[in-house]
């Protein structure tokens, strides 16, 4: 009796994949690296050097040829600033108002630029060409009527006033009206309204959620840009106690001793919540930027 051999199945090892030969950089690539990380240098070492001088006494902050590791770290430059002057007062106020400042101003634009994006409505192209002319007029042309105006109107709280002329910024409501012409299709919004969806309800529950990567990185410009004011501080507050960081560390600069074991940390500490605003929103920041790089 024969037996009958099972057929043989084939095998099922991968084919070997045929190694590429190695491809040298061109010297355009080489020219781009190079050029790349000499840019990050120029932009990274004046912070290194700022950390590792907060942490050097005195007289070793300017020796030549400066160290990157202190001989002596020491922590008595830190201990001077924040109990020998109101540091977290300048903190505070610089944070608070910076932060409440974006989040009115991220919703406003987002809501005037959905307005002009997706609506029509009469004196909408002299409004929006009144709006973004605004962009060409310094700041300095406005800050003594707006000053006068702010005083006048009894609004001269610090906590008031150094929030309420930034809520509504020309660029974040341009930006906001581009990316939703280019990212949000009426048909959308339409759809929303068969639902029976007021045009708020559209706003708040359509719109705004499909706004997260240019509400991320109009939120990043506008806390920079409200946190790193100094002309309009400079102009509205006179108590010292109420100062803003940018202010606080310009009497100290300007001292008659140059305090500058007393600048550096607090430079260094003020450069912290740009840094944690920048990671919280760095995904967001991307997303936006690469969005308006393709679809632009």
């Amino acid at each position: 009796m024969s037996t009958a051999t099972a057929p043989r199945t084939p095998s099922t090892r991968p084919a070997p994949v045929p190694s590429r030969p190695r491809r040298w950089p061109t010297p355009g690539r080489v020219l781009l690296y190079v050029t790349l990380t000499a840019l990050l240098l120029v932009f990274v070492a004046p912070m290194v050097w700022a950390i590792s001088a907060s942490f050097k006494p005195r007289g070793d902050i300017f020796e030549y040829p400066p160290k990157l590791i202190p001989d002596s770290p020491t922590t008595e430059n830190y201990t001077n600033l924040l109990d020998g002057q109101p540091f977290w007062n300048w903190f505070g106020i610089s944070v608070i108002t910076a932060l409440i400042s974006t989040v009115v101003a991220v919703f406003v634009c987002a809501l005037a630029g959905f307005g002009f994006a997706k609506y029509r409505f009469a004196g909408k192209r002299v409004l929006f060409s009144i709006m973004f002319s605004s962009l060409s007029v310094p700041f300095a042309v406005i800050l003594i009527p707006l000053f006068i105006l702010v005083v006048k109107s009894g609004f001269s709280n610090p906590w008031f006033a150094l929030t309420v002329p930034w809520v509504a910024p020309a660029f974040g409501i341009f930006m906001m009206q581009q990316y939703i012409i280019q990212s949000i299709p009426d048909e959308i919004l339409e759809a929303a309204r068969i639902d029976g969806a007021s045009e708020f309800g559209i706003f708040l529950r359509v719109v705004l959620p499909l706004l997260r990567p240019s509400l991320g990185a109009l939120g990043v410009w506008q806390f920079l840009q409200s946190y790193n004011h100094f002309l309009w501080p400079l102009v509205l507050i006179s108590d010292t106690e109420q100062y803003t960081v940018p202010l606080g560390l310009n009497i100290l600069f300007r001292s008659e001793n140059r305090a500058f074991d007393l600048v550096l940390p607090g430079a260094v500490m003020a450069s912290v919540p740009t840094i944690l605003v920048f990671l919280l929103l760095r995904k967001q920041l991307l997303e936006g930027l690469s969005t308006g790089a393709v679809k632009g």
